[in-house]
């Protein structure tokens, strides 16, 4: 049987990396699947890492129909046995719904990977529809860490410096090469004690440098 499966972690927990060998594992034992994406850092219509390994993807817009996709490229003799669908927390939650369809009536699997909540500590639509339709969803055990050591939760954005909690939801670029995002632009993940506090690393070490006040006296 056909199911819909969902990986979720924050930022820098493998999720990209786990599609790309997901695909590679079941086209090594001659499957057919279609990779698709959106927004994603190494620029349109690729998968990538932070690895460095990268794949041809198809885009996924705004108004794209995976099952109406599926069901053309099945009628036009095409063969899929699967779909690969990283950065699923942007997909909208009627095309999450489309990938339900696609499972149960197609009998395809879905395999969707994406990031839980965004930097506002709340969940993205299509995060949350899938929550709520997979079949099998999967905490990664890749545990990316807070500045302080503890398992980072939560995701957090950076404007000049400052973490804000507002603001457009879609800001992309790659964390790992900060010139490729806006100029005062940066992110990283928090446990949920500093996320609450605002407190990123940057904004740590600056109170651990700060001078002690004088004694009076």
């Amino acid at each position: 049987m056909a199911e819909l499966h969902f990986f979720t972690g924050t930022m820098d927990s493998g999720k990209s990396t786990l599609a790309l060998q997901t695909n590679h594992n079941h086209a090594a034992r001659g499957r057919v699947g279609r990779i698709f994406t959106t927004h994603d850092r190494a620029g349109e219509a690729t998968l990538s890492s932070r690895l460095g390994l990268t794949h041809e993807a198809i885009e996924v817009e705004p108004g794209f129909d995976f099952w109406t996709y599926v069901v053309q490229s099945l009628t036009q003799g095409g063969r899929i046995d699967y779909l690969i669908c990283d950065e699923a927390q942007f997909y909208s939650p009627g095309q999450i719904d489309q990938l339900a369809r696609i499972v149960d009536e197609l009998q395809i699997d879905v395999f969707a990977f994406g990031i839980l909540t965004d930097f506002r500590s709340q969940l993205f639509p299509g995060s949350g529809r899938l929550v709520e339709l997979a079949d099998r969803m999967n905490v990664l055990q890749v545990e990316a860490l807070c500045w302080c050591g503890k398992r980072a939760t939560h995701n957090a954005r950076t404007e000049n410096g400052v973490m804000v909690t507002e603001g457009d939801v879609v800001v992309v670029g790659d964390v790992d090469n900060p010139d490729e995002l806006p100029a005062d632009v940066a992110y990283e993940v928090l446990c949920r004690q500093h996320h609450r506090r605002r407190l990123t690393a940057a904004r740590a070490k600056a109170v651990s440098l700060a001078p002690e006040p004088l004694p009076f006296g």
